[in-house]
């Protein structure tokens, strides 16, 4: 069985004959179960193609712009840029990164809050020209920095401010006070981007709220002598299909109205976690068992041993790939390898814990799962949106497979991997 190797080089298991995710889990769990049963991640490229069809044929009238941020992996970069895909890029890293991946600099946007200079002079250097900003302090810096940058002005929208205590962006009532002094530092406005966040519950108002607004600001800028032609929508983009079809209800006749296709504009968005967050999955280690006696307050129906929790710790934790819990994010309970749970067999009150003994490495809160042993392994699906720095910086092996398939799909769309991608070999993968 071949697996990742050093940088720069990566290798792609090729999985044929009916071979699937799980057999490459489990002979990397039987490989792990015979050394120091390490933490892995698996990544199916392939995933990452079903989803780019799914886009394209729900929302064909969105160009996507990849948010790196969501997850920097060589792999993902790679075919994301063999799709054409455009970037959006939150510092000088992820600029460079991007460009090292033969990105041209008209595909990619420089986001960020409160841009570095560094950061800002990088983009100037590189002849990144599209820059987001989001109040006057940043209109001054890019001004004095980047004079020849085209601006994309940050909206806020009543979705995403009340999602968050600290929502930057400029307001409507501002907007006009924001391009009179652009246009008196002789920096070019060239649109608009706003984001609705994935937990907004009524996409139907905030995209009405936003889009009303963006086109407001649109013919202001027009107005003051701007040629308007870029909307970004950001993201809020979980992955499902359902939802996706919900944002296209909602957002298709909006654009219609306020931005057709015979105005020019031309429509972004940031569909980050929509295409990564399928593609990587978490396999862990139990290290550790307690049972302590709590009280539950509503327990469902099945439970047994109401009054005693069970307490796992695993190989991983918030200090690793799990980082996100530290940011108010929720952690799904995963499954349990070669575990196939019957209606009859019983499920007990369960939390898992990080290595620390911190009372912070608390990954999931509680859960059912039946009882577990030292040495069993947990399978955590969607990881592939928390960003792998969390994996690299824990130096977790990450393995990356595509079925022939999906192989030969991409190669169809023009992704070859064995040739286009310079930094990956591909390996036929073996029990």
């Amino acid at each position: 069985m071949k697996g990742l190797v050093d940088k720069p080089s990566y290798i792609i298991e090729l999985l044929e004959g009916g071979v699937t995710i799980e057999d490459v889990i489990d002979g990397h769990i039987c490989e792990q179960a015979q050394v120091e049963k390490s933490a892995f991640v698996v990544g199916d490229l392939g995933a990452l193609m079903r989803q780019h069809v799914c886009w394209q044929s729900v929302v064909p009238q969105l160009q996507p712009y990849y948010p790196v941020k969501c997850n920097s992996s060589p792999a993902v970069i790679e075919v994301m840029a063999s799709l054409g895909l455009g970037f959006v890029c939150a510092n000088k890293a992820e600029v460079s990164l991007v460009l090292e991946h033969g990105v041209p600099p008209e595909s990619i946007i420089l986001s960020g809050v409160c841009k570095q200079l560094a950061h800002i002079k990088h983009a100037a250097k590189n002849n990144i020209q599209h820059l987001v900003c989001e109040n006057e302090a940043e209109l001054s810096k890019i001004s004095r920095l980047h004079p020849n940058a085209k601006l994309l002005l940050q909206l806020t929208t009543q979705a995403h401010a009340a999602e968050t205590s600290m929502a930057f962006g400029f307001s409507l009532k501002s907007c006009r006070h924001l391009l009179e002094a652009a246009k008196d530092l002789g920096v070019q406005v060239v649109g608009v981007t706003f984001h609705i966040p994935s937990s907004c519950q009524d996409l139907q108002e905030a995209y009405t709220h936003a889009l009303s607004d963006a086109r407001c600001v649109f013919d202001m800028g027009v107005d003051l002598g701007f040629n308007m032609n870029i909307l970004d929508i950001g993201g809020g983009f979980t992955g499902s299909e359902f939802q996706l079809q919900q944002v296209e209800s909602a957002v298709r006749p909006l654009l219609d109205a306020y931005f057709s296709p015979l105005s020019g504009v031309q429509v972004l968005a940031q569909p980050g976690s929509f295409y990564v967050a399928s593609a990587f999955s978490l396999a862990v280690n139990v290290i550790g068992k307690k049972v302590v006696t709590r009280h539950w307050d509503s327990l469902a129906q099945g439970e047994n041993n109401e009054d005693s929790e069970f307490l796992y710790y695993m190989n991983e934790g918030v200090y690793g790939p799990f980082s996100r819990k530290l940011l108010g994010n929720s952690i799904a309970a995963p499954s349990v390898h070669k575990h196939v749970l019957c209606a009859e067999e019983a499920v007990y009150p369960s939390s898992l814990w990080g290595p620390s003994l911190d009372q912070l490495d608390h990954v999931v809160e509680r859960c059912l799962l039946p009882e577990l042993s030292v040495g069993d392994w947990l399978l955590f699906s969607n990881m592939g949106a928390c960003g792998l720095e969390e994996f690299s910086s824990s130096q977790l092996p990450i393995y990356y497979t595509v079925s022939t398939s999906d192989w030969y799909e991409m190669q169809e769309a023009g992704v070859a991997l064995d040739s286009a991608m310079k930094n990956f070999s591909m390996v036929q993968y073996s029990v």
